[in-house]
């Protein structure tokens, strides 16, 4: 018997898709890969229709509603309702999980040795390993895992650094112009070579320093000799000025060829001023026709920043229709995505009803059997759902579920069948629980001896109660038919296609 669907919640270690192929230590098998992903599934779940998810993967692609199965519709067996991947419709597959637990893992991270099985690895290694290759957050350099703290210290460029004169803290790749600015920078006199004298203090060391050479105060006069601070003698007091306002002649006067040398020199500057002034007029004339230039390029400018406000505009509001006209788009798409699910829906029903008999009796027909079968053994689809049918047009509503490779304790040598009773629309003026017999047959096609079962529902059983979700947990025959029988000659199986019936007896309905 089937476990019960439960809802998928996603657990603390679950928020993750698939472990990554390269892992497996040994052979990959399909039943072990996730429909979603394709990775090695992390936390399997199974769905109604057989294929296993990821729960991470699972859990999205519910998230925004009901979904078609991608694995149904890519192995051509999509069938509705069993095919719709939505909340409640998957349960833990523990059997799968814990075999995919207990596989052989390796790390896929070069030069780690380390070996395990799957759970030990994501128990224990995943995220952990010091050779994984990280990138650093501060320059996206990617490094080794268990390199970070070096890398941090001494080799990434964007690292912080404190000075080791003034403590400041700068980036390493502005190390040299912090030293140009440091004002506890350690620098050395030109004069007396006293060393380690900080920046900020520099300035008034060399101002009383008896060593240091400063250029002559007459150098901007032509004296070019340099003079220790020391020996600088001070500068004359300025000249009085007698009361009746006539200058002192105590001064000492200039050698004549010092006289000389100084007219010489003051006309080679009034040449240069006279000069100078020929060129400021230039300038000035070039600069008049500059002004007339920017006046034209400014009245250029002001009628392009006009025409530009006006495009602004008119960008502005042609922005806006299409922002109205995409969300229309929009609007219209959603609208039609939800007509194609109507539609289907409306298909899915009218395949259903065509199927759907009124009396009790079912025969459902099930071809390509033998590729059905292989799905089964394989694991992608072990169970298969019938279409629904009525023991009357207000009757129970009821389907079947077969297993092609076995359940419980049939599984790998018989083919199990199972009876559903599914939620109608009619359950509240019917009988509950169902108490009605009901007899399974595997249809020799050559009416001569059909394989035939019948059991009378325990109305104790949660199976044969009134239903509260979509159908009921199955009950029936996990022993149904042994697979030998199928895989022998035998005329069961014909054109790659069999024959289930269902009866339910109606006394007292």
């Amino acid at each position: 018997r089937p476990p019960p669907l439960h809802d998928v919640t996603p657990s603390l270690k679950s928020n993750k898709p698939g472990f990554p192929k390269k892992i497996l230590g040994n052979k990959l098998e399909d039943k072990h890969l996730c429909n979603c992903c394709h990775n090695i599934l992390r936390r399997p779940f199974q769905a109604q229709c057989g294929h296993r998810f990821c729960s991470y993967c699972f859990n999205r692609t519910v998230s925004n509603g009901p979904q078609k199965c991608g694995a149904c519709i890519k192995e051509d067996i999509f069938e509705e309702p069993t095919s719709i991947l939505k909340p409640g419709c998957a349960f833990p597959d523990n059997a799968v999980r814990r075999e995919v637990e207990h596989l052989s893992a390796v790390c896929i991270n070069e030069n780690c040795t380390w070996k395990g099985s799957i759970k030990e690895y994501e128990m224990n290694h995943e995220g952990k390993c010091e050779f994984m290759i990280i990138p650093c957050p501060s320059c996206k350099e990617h490094i080794r895992f268990n390199e970070q703290e070096r890398h941090n210290e001494r080799e990434c460029p964007e690292r912080t650094l404190n000075c080791k004169y003034c403590k400041e803290p700068f980036h390493f790749k502005n190390i040299k112009a912090h030293d140009e600015i440091c004002p506890k920078y350690p620098m050395i006199c030109e004069g007396c070579a006293k060393k380690k004298i900080p920046r900020e203090k520099y300035v008034d060391h060399i101002k009383f320093c008896s060593k240091f050479r400063t250029p002559c105060r007459f150098h901007v006069v032509g004296c070019d000799m340099s003079v220790s601070a020391s020996r600088l003698p001070p500068l004359p007091p300025p000249p009085t000025l007698a009361p009746t306002l006539s200058v002192s002649t105590s001064f000492t006067p200039l050698p004549s060829s010092v006289g000389a040398a100084l007219e010489l020199q003051l006309h080679s500057e009034k040449t240069k001023v006279a000069e100078l002034g020929r060129r400021c007029t230039e300038l000035e004339v070039k600069a008049g026709t500059f002004e007339n230039v920017v006046c034209v390029l400014n009245r250029e400018v002001e009628r392009f920043a006009t025409t530009m406000e006006a495009s602004n505009r008119q960008h502005k509001l042609d922005q806006d229709k299409i922002e109205a006209l995409s969300n229309k788009v929009r609007q219209l798409e959603r609208t039609v995505g939800l007509k194609d699910l109507t539609v289907a829906e409306m298909e899915g029903r009218l395949r259903e009803m065509s199927a759907t008999t009124f009396d009790g009796v079912f025969v459902w027909r099930i071809s390509d059997f033998a590729k059905k079968r292989q799905d089964a053994i394989a694991g992608r689809a072990p169970a298969m759902f019938s279409p629904a049918f009525y023991t009357s047009k207000y009757g129970y509503k009821m389907c079947l579920r077969i297993y092609l490779n076995g359940d419980g304790t049939g599984r790998g040598s018989h083919l199990s069948l199972f009876f559903v009773v599914m939620r109608g629309l009619s359950d509240a003026l019917l009988k509950w629980p169902f108490n009605q017999k009901v007899t399974l047959m595997l249809l020799d096609q050559s009416n001569r001896e059909h394989i035939i079962d019948a059991f009378r529902p325990d109305v104790t059983s949660s199976s044969f109660q009134r239903p509260v979700s979509e159908m009921n947990i199955a009950s029936g025959c996990p022993l149904f038919c042994p697979l030998s029988k199928l895989d022998a000659k035998n005329s069961y199986i014909r054109d790659d296609t069999i024959f289930i019936k269902a009866i339910v007896d109606l006394t007292g309905l």
